[in-house]
This record gives structure tokens, sequence and C-alpha cells, in this order.
């Protein structure tokens, strides 16, 4: 453990992404108590003011407070992020574990449903769903998990191929352990570093996609902020308001840069080759 986090010391861009995830995670958790205003307060008379000393990032065509805003996005934006991959990783790791460690003809047909939902590009299909069922943060969670669990089912799979006739699975199968015992309590444990990997990883490319179907007005709705629904008021004001744009972009991108750093980080820390 110690020579692990003496990796994550001498490796500047996983502490930088370590730093940035766990900086996000309390500005979110803190929401309530940070945050100067109210994000649905509208104030008529401070309508479109740049930034300055009683709103750091200036305000919105209502007048609300862009900063406060943020700070109640992060904690959408990240729970989204959370939920999503929560949903994703559960469904990807039940699949990649049955036909891993059945094989033969089950094997086949998991793996050919995984060949045909990737198929279909993702983010088209997450459009063609939410405008069926309709935005919201539930849908959103909910359909963005259920459309990127391929990817872990995968890398499930592969680890069960390789682990499922190791010595210690063996000794559990000759001591009479069934299949789920030998599934959940010896193999599966083994097989999370590279899950943990793709979980982190599958954070990123959530919150990217939350605020690409906030922006477009099919993600989260007003008045509760979000990143993306944040960006789309900026795009109306683009020509004299560049704070409504400049400050969501930018929390987007470096938390998608921060989670992409960790993953990256955390990937060379599981890696059996690592010299300790």
């Amino acid at each position: 453990m110690l020579s692990r986090m003496r990796l994550i010391t001498r490796n500047p861009l996983a502490g930088a992404g370590l730093l940035v995830v766990f900086f996000l995670c309390a500005v979110a958790a803190l929401a309530p108590y940070i945050a100067p205003y109210d994000f649905k307060t509208i104030n008529v008379q401070a309508i479109l003011e740049p930034p300055n000393a009683h709103h750091l990032f200036g305000t919105d065509d209502l007048g609300r407070d862009i900063l406060s805003r943020m700070i109640w996005g992060a904690r959408v934006s990240l729970a989204v992020g959370f939920v999503s991959v929560g949903i994703a990783t559960v469904l990807g790791i039940f699949v990649g574990a049955l036909a891993g460690y059945y094989g033969k003809w089950i094997d086949a047909l998991l793996m050919r449903f995984v060949d045909m939902m990737l198929c279909f590009p993702t983010f088209f299909l997450i459009l063609t769903v939410i405008a069926f069922i309709g935005p919201g943060i539930w849908n959103i969670m909910s359909v963005i998990g259920i459309t990127s669990w391929m990817g872990v089912a995968r890398l499930v799979r592969a680890e069960f191929l390789s682990l499922k006739e190791r010595e210690f699975v063996l000794a559990a199968r000759a001591s009479g352990a069934g299949d789920l015992r030998i599934i959940f309590g010896h193999i599966l444990p083994n097989a999370l570093g590279p899950v943990f990997v793709a979980a982190i990883l599958g954070v990123a490319a959530a919150v990217l996609v939350e605020s690409a179907l906030s922006f477009l007005g099919l993600g989260v709705q007003p008045p509760t902020p979000s990143w993306g629904n944040i960006l789309t008021d900026g795009k109306a004001n683009i020509e004299n308001a560049w704070w409504l744009s400049a400050f969501p972009g930018l929390a987007i991108l470096v938390t998608v840069l921060g989670y992409n750093l960790l993953g990256e980080g955390l990937r060379d820390l599981l890696d059996p080759r690592f010299k300790r």
C-alpha cells in the first residue's frame, strides 16, 4: 500500500487528477453551504453582470449568480456520472462474468449481443431514447448507464477467461464450492482492477454526455442547474457575456481531464509489472 501511495506522489499527473476529483466531490457535497446565493434567485437589477466582487463568475440573463449555479451544477453532473457508471458497472460485471465463466454458447450469445450494442453510435442511441421517454435527471442516469456497459463486460469476460483455470479456482471447485460462490467470492474480487479504471474513466465520459444532452435541451431541465444548460445560456449571449460560456466550459474540461488523469494513474498502480 505504501509503495502504491509513493507511486501517486511520483506521478504528478495522477496526483493532480486525484486533487481535482477530491476538490469537485467536496464542492458537490458542500454545495448548500458554500454557494454564495440561491441558484434559483432572480435579480433583474443584476442581469448579465460581468465577473465582479459581488458575483465572482458574473450573472446570467435572469440575474442569477453563475458561481452558485456552477457549484450546484457540480452536484448534478457528478451525481449523473456516479449513478450512470454504477448502473453500467453492475450490468457489465453480470454479463461479463457469465460469459467468461461459462463460455461455450453462453459466451457466444452474450458477446454477439455486446457486439450488436457496440454497433450503435452511443450518443445518438441516447438521443433517441431520451426523445421517447423525455428529459430528466433520472432518465439521463438510467439511459447513460444502460448504453455504456459493454466495455466493462468485455473487460470482466477477459479477466474471467484468464482466472477461471487458476489453481485457487480449481481448489475452490474441488472443495465443493458452487458456481455463484466461485464467481462472486473467488474470481470477481481478483478481476476488479481493470473495472475500477474503466469506472473512473466512465465518470468522465458520463459527465461529458450529460453536459452535451443538457446543452441540447434534452438533459437536466431548468431551473435545476447543470454545466450543460448554463452553456446553453451562454450560446444565446456569446457576443456580450463571455463568462456564461467560459466558466462552465472550463469546469467540464477540468473535470474530464481530472478523471482521465486519475484513471491513468490508477491503471499504473494496478499494473502487475509495476516494480514495488
